[in-house]
């Protein structure tokens, strides 16, 4: 029970510590990553609906057996950045370092489902 434990909280602290500096970053990754973001409610409602994940993943590290449905709506956000990045770099539309990021999505991805097959169901 100590691998589910450990995995949604090592997912949550990393999770946050990328998320949260977003907050105050709008103008420079419009500046690094041009052109300028246009639609800032979906760069801060993207931030938010992904730092919200984060707060679930806390919650399932305390108790899997009894949160262990919610892991499968995890390892879909997980995929929805994740599989984003992919298809984007493969379309040419996509920088590396920002692929980087949706490949640890996907491996946090495929953690979280055998999370889900190791932790016995209530």
């Amino acid at each position: 029970m100590k691998f589910p434990r450990y995995l949604f909280n090592i997912a949550a602290v990393y999770g946050i510590v990328g998320l949260v500096p977003q907050y105050f970053l709008e103008d420079k990754t419009g500046r690094d990553y041009p052109p300028a973001i246009t639609h800032p409610e979906f760069f801060y409602g993207f931030t938010g609906v992904a730092l919200a994940f984060q707060i679930l993943f806390l919650i399932i590290a305390r108790d899997p057996p009894r949160y262990r449905l919610a892991m499968l709506p995890s390892a879909m956000e997980k995929i929805g950045f994740g599989g984003a990045a992919v298809a984007l770099y493969l379309q040419g539309r996509l920088g590396m370092p920002m692929v980087a990021f949706g490949a640890i999505d996907l491996v946090f991805a495929a953690l979280f489902l055998l999370a889900f097959r190791a932790t016995p169901a209530l």
